[in-house]
């Protein structure tokens, strides 16, 4: 049999292509087919998952950008493996996904699963397979796209970290109310009367301390579903700090922390929930009371701008690593200095959402061992 040249070639292309549907009067089927592929390729190159098409046999014949930057292969050293022996997925050899969609004709299947990027680290992805057949049915290929799931997957663990911290802290309180309650019905005929009060006011802390974790739940709740509001009024911020300032001073001398106030006169009334912003100041002032040691100063000042209202506090605490501190506003942070301390890691999270939702901004600047600074900006 004849070697078929590329004129004839071309005639079947064009034949087929206008039967098709595919290939108008006058157009090159060979132009049309390299377009087509051209799109094809940008298509994947710009695609922000990672793409890996394969041969009938399951060897790499592309491999995306994206695939690169998961798993630290370039396309020149992985064009021509095995798929498995590249992402030694967690389900690769017998429960190969992509097996599993040819062999059953399935057109796509999306689950998640693990791979192996180049340095064997451990990477969860969401992955989907799909098998490339001709109209006839014959199999040309496969392709795989993959998504780089580690953030979500560390948000749910610590979604359910902090779910379990909840529910033991409030199984705490409630064991600690059931028993004092236990306690006054034993000693009902009791006439010590410093004895009961006594008993009354740990059932009164215990209550407290209740209420701020279903606080501290809500508000988690609202985090997550963005569902956070604001009730604005026309607030003086010199006087909610002024107030802060009484209630934390005691706290303060108990630890013998210096506790100063610096606050320009006549500060501009602004319309907030000062509610919400009392929150977000004693957030910072706890932080600050908290991770740092006796003898230190902790400083609260604010001023105004043209446009602002700039609070500010600043310790000389612990400070927070460089490497935590692009994270201290995420939703469940807590940096290792916060171990063993008490807390859900919302705190911080909550304040930038209220300041946000004021039209606001905080920022933070923080050096190991010298003390950290929280600034809230607010428009006037």
């Amino acid at each position: 049999m004849g070697k078929i040249k590329g004129d004839q070639l071309r005639r079947v292309w064009e034949k087929e292509g206008r039967r098709r549907g595919d290939v108008q009067e006058g157009e090159d089927p060979c132009q049309q087919l390299e377009d087509d592929l051209v799109f094809c390729r940008s298509m994947v190159k710009s695609m922000p998952v990672g793409v890996v098409a394969l041969s009938p046999d399951l060897r790499i014949v592309e491999f995306s950008p994206w695939a690169e930057k998961i798993t630290g292969y370039s396309a020149s050293e992985v064009m021509g493996m095995y798929c498995g022996h590249i992402l030694q997925g967690g389900m690769c050899g017998v429960d190969c996904p992509l097996k599993a969609v040819i062999n059953q004709r399935k057109p796509f299947v999306q689950l998640e699963t693990i791979i192996h990027d180049k340095e064997g680290k451990v990477v969860p992805v969401r992955m989907g397979t799909a098998g490339i057949f001709r109209e006839s049915g014959e199999l040309i290929g496969g392709v795989e796209t993959f998504v780089d799931i580690s953030d979500l997957k560390n948000l749910e663990r610590e979604r359910a970290n902090i779910i379990s911290m909840f529910a033991h802290d409030m199984r705490s309180s409630l064991t600690g109310i059931h028993g004092i309650g236990l306690r006054l019905l034993r000693d009902v005929a009791d006439t010590n009367l410093e004895k009961r009060v006594k008993n009354l006011e740990i059932l009164t802390r215990e209550a407290a301390k209740l209420e701020s974790l279903v606080d501290d739940f809500l508000e988690f709740s609202r985090l997550e579903t963005g569902n956070m509001k604001l009730n604005f009024s026309a607030t003086s911020l010199d006087s909610e700090l002024e107030e802060l300032f009484q209630v934390y001073r005691a706290r303060a001398d108990q630890k013998g922390i210096e506790l100063t106030m610096r606050i320009e006169e006549m500060l501009p009334v602004i319309e907030a929930d000062a509610h919400k912003l009392r929150r977000v100041f004693a957030n910072l002032l706890d932080n600050a009371l908290k991770f740092s040691p006796s003898g230190a100063r902790v400083t609260v000042s604010a001023h105004e701008t043209q446009d602002e209202v700039v609070v500010s506090v600043q310790d000389e605490g612990i400070g927070i690593g460089p490497e935590d501190l692009p994270h201290v506003f995420e939703i469940f942070h807590r940096g290792p200095n916060a171990k063993g301390t008490e807390g859900h890691g919302l705190g911080l999270a909550t304040v930038k959402a209220i300041v946000e939702g004021h039209g606001g901004r905080v920022l933070v600047a923080s050096e190991p061992r010298r003390g950290t600074t929280f600034t809230v900006f607010l428009p006037k």
